[in-house]
């Protein structure tokens, strides 16, 4: 069992990679966390819609094949993190991959989205996918020390 977060690109500023990376590294000591990214798609070789299909694919190809996928996206489930925290354990406790995909600065392709077997947001706005990483590492940590009931989480 193990949460594989995919990614689209890596984060440009410094300062935000700092971020990205901390909480990335403190949650990976509470879940089996792998981090993958893939290559953005450049707009000039295409539409929006050509970009958002092909970053799609190199998304599900980061993913295990038998892992259950959820896509964040503006209109998936919204949590507490108590309840983000539990969500995550009950996927552990029954023992099955899952990847959560973030797409580009384009979103989500259809193929991604068929084959997601839940949907998740982050937040009631929409995220530069750079920050939408960030929270869900922060997020990713704090549903860990929930779950141990550490005090991190007020």
């Amino acid at each position: 069992m193990r949460f594989v977060v995919a990614v689209v690109g890596k984060p440009r500023d410094a300062h935000l990679a700092g971020a990205i990376r901390e909480y990335e590294s403190r949650a990976s000591r509470y879940w089996p966390l792998e981090v993958r990214e893939v290559r953005d798609e450049p707009v000039r070789s295409g539409s929006a819609d050509l970009a958002r299909e092909r970053e799609g694919e190199r998304l599900l190809d980061a993913i295990p094949p038998n892992a259950q996928v959820v896509a964040c996206e503006l209109t998936g489930r919204a949590m507490s993190s108590e309840q983000f925290a539990q969500w995550l354990q009950a996927y552990r406790e029954r023992a099955v991959d899952v990847g959560i995909v973030i797409g580009g600065a384009f979103g989500l392709g259809e193929g991604v989205r068929r084959r997601a077997t839940a949907s998740l947001a982050l937040a009631p706005w929409t995220l530069p996918h750079e920050l939408a990483r960030l929270v869900l590492a922060e997020q990713l940590y704090r549903a860990g020390t929930i779950v141990r009931r550490e005090p991190y989480h007020k």
